[in-house]
């Protein structure tokens, strides 16, 4: 299957500007012929961008409406706003611009907490696409491998993945090139199922909120099963990556009408 990595600029307070581009970049994988783009994590506003508690803006609906134009699948992340709380939040989208699943991130960072609730749930849903599972960003950490462990458990072939991965205003990529941690979580899932994991971070400095300074710098990555890396995002680059992923039998076949 073929996946389209959105390694987009985000602008922490743009939420219309951020949502044009995302459009941009579902059409664009469309004509590649992707069947899904994958999209950054909190998209709309930037991670951690205060704006959001203050001005509504229909990120959902968006998203929603760029999938169905251009009939393709989209998995991005975006703050969601339910009952006074907030949420580093995903979807799938249907090609029909139907949401087929939402993810609400379980694994936020200490100095985050205050602005978004956690999330308390994991699932996969089967799609045209195989069996398919959401985590964000740090819920593929080492530390929580118990997450990435129970959607193999429900046969997830495919485990898509809204990141924004920062560094500190001052690294240096030459001289401690980025993306260790991932490549050694992904390769840890990858080699232990038969499923492949992608994982797409935005580039831009996030101007607001406990990590003003820092920079968001893509490395976006793709690996399929035995730690094979199918693509990977260049340092601090806008681009679109595609990524031709396989999808292997699941490991376990699930219907609802299963006797228990």
């Amino acid at each position: 299957m073929r996946v389209g990595m959105a390694q987009m600029l985000v602008r922490g307070g743009d939420p219309e500007g951020n949502l044009r581009r995302a459009a941009t970049y579902i059409q664009r994988a469309a004509r590649e012929g992707c069947g899904v783009v994958v999209l950054p994590e909190c998209l709309d506003w930037g991670w951690m961008h205060p704006g959001v508690l203050h001005r509504h803006v229909a990120s959902l609906e968006a998203l929603q409406q760029a999938a169905a134009a251009n009939s393709v699948h989209v998995v991005a992340g975006f703050v969601e706003r339910t009952n006074g709380r907030f949420y580093n939040a995903a979807a799938l989208i249907s090609p029909l611009g139907d949401v087929l699943m939402r993810h609400r991130k379980l694994n936020e960072l200490e100095l985050a907490k205050d602005l978004y609730s956690l999330g308390d749930s994991l699932g996969v849903t089967d799609t045209g696409l195989g069996r398919v599972g959401i985590l964000i960003c740090a819920d593929l950490f080492p530390t929580t491998f118990v997450y990435a462990e129970a959607l193999a458990a429900l046969g997830a072939q495919l485990i898509l993945s809204p990141c924004a991965w920062a560094v500190e205003p001052n690294h240096n990529n030459d001289t401690e090139p980025y993306g260790d941690l991932w490549l050694r979580a992904y390769g840890e899932v990858t080699r232990k199922h038969p499923l492949s994991v992608v994982g797409v971070s935005n580039i831009g400095t996030i101007d607001a909120g406990p990590w003003k300074g820092h920079r968001c710098i893509g490395c976006s990555l793709a690996m399929g099963p035995g730690g094979r890396v199918l693509a990977q995002g260049k340092y601090e680059e806008e681009q679109l990556l595609v990524a031709d992923v396989p999808l292997h039998p699941s490991a376990r076949s699930y219907s609802p009408a299963d006797p228990d």
